[in-house]
């Protein structure tokens, strides 16, 4: 096949995957692109993820500790402070779904926090509450309900 200046053209635009082990005349052959000697040049064997070849394994460096760490199973608590709440109207109920609508809050549960100043009568529901958030809620003349 021949394009319009008379050149020959492949049949196909993609190379051939490399076949490897088929000899040395292939290019692949012989040790198959595996190098000389070794673990990884062995069939069926490659090094183990402990095995660090003369350094002290990580598995010996550090100790057996004993106990059991709840870290895992804390929740963790989106923070709003109260003078984030002065973007409601007076009067208004603020709960979770207002907070994350309003781009205040990303996600639950929340817990609202005491930094700055409310201005604005309202009747806020969070999961937590600070002490501070509480007296500066009700110092304004709202209330502060716990949601679970």
């Amino acid at each position: 096949m021949a394009n319009d200046i008379g050149l020959a053209v492949s049949g196909s635009k993609k190379r051939a995957r490399q076949r490897i082990g088929r000899g040395i005349g292939s290019g692949r052959g012989r040790t198959a692109g595996r190098g000389q000697k070794g673990a990884k040049s062995r069939s069926g064997a490659n090094r183990r993820w402990y095995a660090e070849g003369g350094q002290t394994p990580i598995l010996r460096r550090f100790p057996k500790l004993p106990g059991f760490s709840n870290a895992r199973y804390r929740t963790e608590f989106e923070p709003v402070n109260v003078s984030a709440l002065n973007a409601f109207e007076d009067g208004a109920e603020v709960g979770p779904s207002e907070l994350i609508a309003a781009g205040i809050a990303k996600r639950g549960p929340i817990k609202i926090l005491g930094s700055g100043s409310l201005e604005r009568k309202l009747t806020v529901s969070a999961t937590r509450f600070s002490a501070a958030a509480i007296a500066k809620i009700e110092a304004a003349g709202g209330s502060a309900r716990v949601i679970e």
